[in-house]
């Protein structure tokens, strides 16, 4: 078996796929951009072969760069786990003519009113959305469907450049961010109230091998600009509660419906007063190390069963749902340097049972800006057997604990 994955270089947390993956006694190589002699030395340990290329996202280079490592071992796999690949990587397997996400997949996974459309056909509660590339197909949407509205890119990352709007003049501000107004392509679509979680999986041909499920509290739109919140995202050992079993349902319908088949997935979903809708689905696992979670809620190497699907077709193990798992943040009050923490030795005392991983800045660190995500400034991950402990725990550090800064 030969394996070649598709942008390791690009993210520190993709090197956990390759030492899985090696660690199945496979040939691995990797592409990208990055010269050899400058790959992490963590990375460059774990591949025979590496090949660089000028533009990873040109799948015809990648094809091309498939075939000179070709030459040593013929490649039976090319995958990737990094979200703005997931086409590249699709339409080089489509030149190759090798297995996995078909390019009709790929595309759907990524442009998101498209994915909305082909949701809505199959039945599937989701948001009204479309693309829209002037001022005026924007307004007509705005006035069809009313306030608030979600504005964001086509192919967007995570929340990056994501606005709610709330008026015309909101949402006009929004489409000169995203260049609406000379002619960009943005999608649009109906604001959802509710609670906001997701649906995770490692699916194989098309079915969950293992799935998980976890919260935001709050959501991410309503964290993301708010220092006075300590923003948490929990994963439930409740998975198999009855409670949850229309989410189930609708999580393996959304990955038919795209035919996603041996892959990670994850998927947002909202639940308010409309009932259950989904958000979006990528073919690949989420991001914020959410998976180092799930492996020690469930006593799994969730990186080792990735590299057993993608190489043997199947997963040997199975969650323990011993644990619920979570990870809190807590911002500083502005951005500078900072001064120092109150109550943090109260706090350290005690969660000390229960933090697995950690990050404090040292006193006189410059801060993160808030919007880099769950893990910028100072942050803890913990677990417990009981969920609304663990959530209850969670927010008391957010109350108690005060980043200061100079």
């Amino acid at each position: 078996m030969h394996l070649v994955l598709l942008g390791p270089d690009l993210f520190a947390a993709f090197h956990d796929f390759v030492r899985a993956s090696k660690d199945l006694g496979v040939r691995v190589s990797g592409i990208g951009s990055t010269p050899q002699s400058r790959l992490r030395v963590g990375l460059k340990r774990h591949l025979d072969a590496w090949e660089q290329v000028r533009n990873p996202f040109d799948p015809h280079e990648v094809a091309l760069a498939v075939r000179r490592l070709a030459k040593a071992a013929p490649v039976d796999r090319l995958e990737t786990v990094e979200e703005r690949l997931i086409e590249s990587a699709a339409g080089a397997r489509e030149e190759l003519g090798l297995p996995g996400l078909s390019l009709r997949s790929a595309r759907l996974c990524r442009d998101k009113p498209a994915m909305k459309q082909a949701l809505r056909e199959a039945k599937i509660p989701c948001a009204e959305s479309a693309a829209v590339s002037s001022g005026r197909a924007l307004r007509e949407f705005a006035e069809l469907h009313g306030f608030p509205l979600i504005l964001k890119p086509i192919a967007g990352l995570g929340s990056q450049k994501t606005f709610r709007v709330d008026d015309v003049k909101e949402l006009e501000r929004a489409a000169r961010a995203l260049g609406v107004d000379r002619g960009e392509p943005a999608a649009v679509e109906e604001f959802i109230e509710g609670h906001e979680g997701f649906y995770d999986t490692l699916s194989i041909d098309g079915e969950p091998g293992l799935e998980f499920i976890s919260h935001y509290y709050p959501s991410v739109l309503e964290a993301l600009g708010n220092r006075a919140i300590a923003p948490q995202i929990a994963a439930t050992n409740r998975v198999g509660m009855e409670s949850y079993g229309e989410l189930r349902d609708l999580g393996r319908k959304v990955i038919r419906t795209l035919g996603i088949g041996t892959s990670a997935t994850h998927m947002e979903w909202f639940f308010g007063p409309k009932g259950l809708k989904i958000s979006e689905i990528g073919a690949r696992p989420p991001g914020e190390r959410i998976w180092d979670l799930y492996c020690v809620g469930n006593d799994l190497d969730l990186y080792a069963a990735w590299a057993s699907a993608i190489v043997r077709g199947r997963v040997d193990v199975a969650p323990s749902r011993r644990l619920a798992t979570g990870s809190v943040q807590v911002r500083p009050e502005r951005d500078g340097r900072i001064a120092g923490y109150e109550n943090l030795e109260e706090v350290m005392q005690r969660i000390r049972p229960f933090v697995f991983a950690k990050e404090v800045p040292a006193v006189g660190r410059e801060t993160v800006a808030i919007d880099k995500g769950y893990l910028a400034n100072a942050w803890f991950r913990l677990r417990h057997s009981d969920y609304d402990a663990l959530c209850e725990l969670m927010n008391w550090i957010g109350r108690t604990l005060k980043v200061r800064v100079s």
